[in-house]
């Protein structure tokens, strides 16, 4: 089964999928993975408040948990 990220995941859901996935949200600029808000909000949520392309961001994560 592919694993597939979407804007609307939430944070903490994708780092629970797989944790090789935190050093791809570190090298965009999310760097507040431990923040409580991360156990609720959207990549796309965060994306906004941190000024982070989010369709990038969903793109690399989809290409590295499609190349395991």
């Amino acid at each position: 089964m592919e694993k597939k990220v979407t804007k609307e995941s939430i944070i903490i859901d994708v780092l629970m999928m797989d944790r090789g996935t935190a050093p791809i949200f570190i090298r965009h600029g999310m760097h507040c993975l431990g923040c409580p808000s991360s156990s609720g909000e959207s990549i796309e949520d965060a994306c906004a408040v941190h000024g982070i392309d989010a369709d990038k961001l969903v793109d690399d994560l989809n290409q590295y948990l499609n190349s395991k």
